[in-house]
């Protein structure tokens, strides 16, 4: 992407988003967070550690090792291997504020969302799949991507929201490290799909404000079978569930309602109890506060290539969710949200 497309994409994203914040009440300026708030990497940027944490995930990519896969190809040297598909070559799908996140993110002003191409999942049911999978997206510098960050704060977003940013963990932070110098205050978002390498997590203590994990399966087969083979899924996502939570907490909204640090958790509902939700429920309720923020989601659609598994090959029913509703009432999680 040469620099003046970049620039142009940019500013058009900046007016569209603009509009989508005033369109939906906001207040279409200045950054939504508190005077008194301070986000949790600008320590680690003002001292030069963020920028040597970034520099300790890049060399990482040399023999990858930032998921759980660990397929050790030198992205630096331009390899695609492994799951991601993805050398060191930055690929953004989107950025805007989005308004159907979780409430606690969404304010008025929306949340500050990038969507980065690529994951290292491959669930067979992915939403997202011609962006996860097929890699649609752009090309994109570092730079550009501090200043898109900037740009979401000028337009009123509550938070910088990274949409399945493992792979590209190196980037962000090179990224935040540039746009905290010049005047990124915003809380970041790790939006993940839980499948994080502790060694990776350690790097991002003090760097991530809100960790917003999914905990899709507890079924070993079944994530083997429906997340590309991740058969550690349900273990390694555990693990790393407790480092987020041991890093920032409970998510406590603040008096506006929203929340700017904290542990968000999310458990989309699967047909035929696929993702064992009743498992899922029982191990928050045993190895994580009871109040922990978790997000009980309604809304599976078998999209991409769920239909060849009969199992997931339809929408859940109101009797399915209900019982996921009950299971976690009756473990006594008192932080449910049930709104998606």
């Amino acid at each position: 992407m040469n620099a003046a497309w970049s620039r142009t994409l940019i500013l058009l994203a900046v007016v569209s988003a603009a509009a989508c914040v005033l369109c939906a009440g906001g207040p279409g300026r200045g950054p939504a967070v508190p005077e008194d708030f301070t986000p949790a990497y600008l320590e680690l940027h003002r001292s030069g550690e963020l920028k040597r944490r970034a520099e300790n995930l890049w060399a990482v990519m040399e023999s990858c090792r930032l998921c759980p896969r660990q397929c050790g190809v030198n992205r630096l040297k331009g390899e695609k291997g492994g799951i991601c598909r993805t050398d060191s070559t930055l690929v953004i799908a989107s950025y805007n504020p989005h308004f159907g996140e979780e409430r606690p993110l969404v304010g008025r002003g929306g949340s500050g969302t990038v969507f980065f191409s690529n994951c290292g999942l491959r669930c067979v049911f992915c939403i997202n799949w011609q962006i996860s999978q097929e890699a649609e997206g752009r090309v994109t510098s570092i730079d550009d991507l501090a200043a898109m960050m900037l740009a979401l704060q000028k337009i009123g977003c509550h938070n910088i929201n990274v949409v399945t940013p493992t792979h590209y963990s190196p980037h962000i932070l090179r990224a935040l490290d540039i746009a905290a110098g010049k005047g990124l205050r915003l809380p970041l978002v790790w939006n993940t799909c839980g499948y994080e390498r502790l060694d990776v997590l350690n790097q991002l203590d003090g760097v991530v404000d809100i960790y917003l994990p999914d905990f899709k399966y507890a079924d070993t087969a079944m994530a083997y079978r429906h997340l590309g083979g991740a058969s550690d899924y349900p273990e390694v996502t555990k693990k790393a569930l407790l480092e987020m939570n041991r890093q920032v907490g409970v998510a406590k909204p603040d008096s506006s309602g929203l929340v700017r640090r904290g542990l968000m958790v999310r458990h989309l509902v699967m047909p035929n109890n696929s993702a064992r939700t009743d498992l899922v429920i029982d191990w928050i309720a045993k190895n994580l506060p009871k109040d922990t923020y978790l997000n009980i989601m309604a809304q599976y659609t078998p999209v991409h290539r769920a239909k060849d598994y009969p199992e997931i090959a339809r929408r859940i029913t109101a009797d399915e969710y209900r019982q996921a509703l009950k299971w976690a009432r009756d473990a006594g999680l008192t932080n449910l949200d049930s709104g998606k």
